[in-house]
């Protein structure tokens, strides 16, 4: 056994849970323990907003091992902490076996394009009232 298996606390497809912090497996991406419970000004959690912004991060895998990770750690959750994964990621697009069924807040806010403005040919007003009076 290897001595990152054997440090290892908890671990999905994605992500390592070790007495550090949590991994990315694939990007090396490191949340670190001291910062796991990082809020926001207006008292959401951080990391939960900052991965809906990763096209690379998978939702339910990030969220399993995060919730994991503040278990083994003793970081205690809150109302803010489901807040935070409601806002980041969106609700459930479909329902499927499909491991990846959130849209990202990203996703559902992108700007439109603006319309072509059109112009539109109107009477001069006098000739309008007279036509509407005949």
């Amino acid at each position: 056994m290897s001595d990152v298996a054997e440090a290892e606390l908890f671990g999905n497809d994605d992500w390592s849970v070790q007495a550090d912090g949590i991994e990315h497996r694939d990007t090396g991406y490191f949340i670190a323990r001291d910062a796991l419970a990082t809020r926001r000004a207006e008292g959401l959690w951080d990391w939960p907003l900052q991965m809906a912004e990763k096209r690379w991060c998978r939702p339910s895998l990030f969220r399993e091992a995060f919730l994991a990770a503040l278990d083994r750690f003793g970081i205690a959750r809150d109302a803010e902490l489901i807040r935070s994964f409601a806002l980041g990621y969106g609700i459930r697009a479909v329902v499927s076996p499909a491991a990846e069924t959130f849209v990202t807040l990203a996703d559902m806010l992108q700007p439109r394009e603006a319309p072509a403005t059109r112009r539109v040919a109107s009477r001069p007003a006098i000739r309008a009232l007279s036509a509407a009076s005949a």
